[in-house]
């Protein structure tokens, strides 16, 4: 069941109130799902339940995306604000240094978080931000058109083309490998949820200034990229490597940009893997 939650972040104009949506599952190590740009939390429901049996899991619908509230007027959805809230964030579900995995933004904002110190362990899954000129140009361009084809066509349209494995392709083919296997009705959701996320515009124009270029040490760190990855390609994950020298780089077979709904299973083991790496907490002051 979705339920939302109320913080302080700061801003360049004082204290501001946000609220997100989230759904949280399982009992054990905190682990936090961050979802990318245009998705939404339901992006995770294939793993939730699979980490649920180890995990206490949270998913969030990020400010501005799915049903959470956009920033408050005038705040920057860029990594400086977006970050810290995270934090803050963990801090009113009290998930204390939780284990983070990120698709895409979320990636992105994964290692963010890593390399702030908030977290334990660290799993990107495509992670935004190892682009040349060109491939973010690309990917830019692809998110603007799956946007404005969201945003075009009718409700009753859509469900239509939902309903048949060619129509699901047309409409999620760039994000995911397998597309035809997508319930038509979680298709129709996530169309949905691009075409109403009122954090998009400000979200990508953030993103166009965005290359990370900074090592995340001291903490268990995978990147993991699928090898039919339409959308951001998969030699950014050659790059990441040497960005973040200390990861473990995994290949992720027969899958695409979002590869929790090609192979939960493995996607699932991945975050558990990288999870486990960082050994038990300890104790504050030991």
């Amino acid at each position: 069941m979705t339920a939302t939650v109320s913080f302080t972040i700061d801003s360049p104009t004082g204290p501001q109130k946000a609220t997100v949506a989230y759904e949280r599952r399982g009992s054990g190590e905190p682990l936090l799902l961050l979802h990318g740009i245009g998705h939404h939390l339901q992006a995770w429901h294939p793993v939730l339940d699979l980490l649920a049996a180890d995990y206490d899991v949270v998913a969030v619908d990020l400010p501005g995306f799915g049903v959470s509230e956009p920033l408050p007027t005038g705040v920057p959805y860029d990594l400086e604000t977006v970050v810290p809230a995270l934090g803050a964030l963990c801090g009113a579900l009290g998930l204390e240094r939780p284990h983070v995995a990120g698709n895409s933004l979320g990636g992105l904002l994964a290692l963010s978080m890593g390399r702030a110190g908030l977290v334990r362990s660290v799993t990107a899954l495509s992670p935004a931000g190892f682009w040349t000129e060109a491939e973010r140009r690309y990917a830019f361009a692809t998110l603007l058109a799956m946007r404005a084809g969201a945003r075009a066509l009718p409700r009753p349209a859509l469900e239509v083309l939902a309903r048949s494995s060619a129509g699901r392709a047309v409409l999620t083919g760039t994000i995911y490998a397998r597309p035809g296997r997508r319930a038509p009705e979680d298709v129709v959701a996530e169309t949905l949820a691009l075409r109403g996320a009122t954090g998009f515009t400000q979200t990508l124009s953030a993103g166009g200034s965005v290359n990370f270029t900074e090592d995340v040490p001291g903490l268990p760190v995978t990147i993991a990229w699928g090898s039919r990855d339409r959308l951001l390609l998969r030699r950014q994950g050659v790059r990441a490597k040497r960005t973040v020298p200390g990861a473990r780089l995994v290949r992720l077979p027969g899958c695409g940009h979002v590869p929790m709904h090609d192979d939960p299973a493995l996607v699932s083991r991945v975050i558990a893997d990288t999870a486990r790496a960082a050994g038990p907490e300890r104790p504050a002051g030991v």
